[in-house]
């Protein structure tokens, strides 16, 4: 079941996400990010964007959040995406469920672009945000050192919209039904 996170569900949340930082090039992060780290991130984001946890038998077997893509006013409409599912739980359409539901609630909200950044050599990934419609538009070369290597970093969109002028955006709270 995909619902959105709590705040208890978030130290399992940075585990997934930490295990992917020590044991993958998945996640650039060099080391295991301080739980504090994640607790402020969601604090100060989860209610303008969705943070969301994929359950079964109480377990957290994945989760997706959105933020911000930049901090400067006119980026509002814009936000970063990011899946991660519990090592045990990939290939069993956590992830698919994750995103679908993520993306359901960003447009709800009127956002009209997202962005997703896939390390190189993530064929699950790429795979993933291709299904949802996502595009490659372009590579960040060497963007990463990590295991001894350089590693690029794909960029991906989503348009959710068309040209139109942005309306105001809604908070997550009341798009959920």
């Amino acid at each position: 079941m995909v619902e959105l996170a709590r705040r208890e569900d978030v130290a399992a949340m940075a585990e997934i996400s930490n295990w992917a930082a020590v044991h993958t090039s998945a996640n650039l992060a060099l080391d295991p990010e301080p739980l504090a780290q994640w607790l402020a991130a969601y604090d100060a984001t989860h209610e303008r964007y969705p943070w969301l946890a994929a359950r079964a038998a109480g377990r957290l077997e994945g989760f997706a959040k959105a933020g911000p893509h930049h901090v400067r006013g006119a980026y509002a409409w814009t936000a970063d995406t990011t899946v991660y599912a519990h090592p045990d739980c990939r290939g069993r359409g956590v992830g698919t469920a994750l995103y679908a539901r993520l993306i359901e609630l960003l447009e709800a909200q009127g956002f009209v672009t997202l962005c997703a950044g896939i390390t190189g050599g993530n064929a699950a990934s790429e795979a993933l945000h291709a299904r949802f419609g996502f595009r490659r538009f372009g590579t960040l070369h060497r963007a990463g050192w990590k295991f001894g290597q350089w590693h690029d970093k794909g960029l991906w969109e989503l348009a959710l919209r068309g040209e139109e002028a942005p309306g105001e955006l809604r908070p997550v709270a009341a798009v959920m039904r």
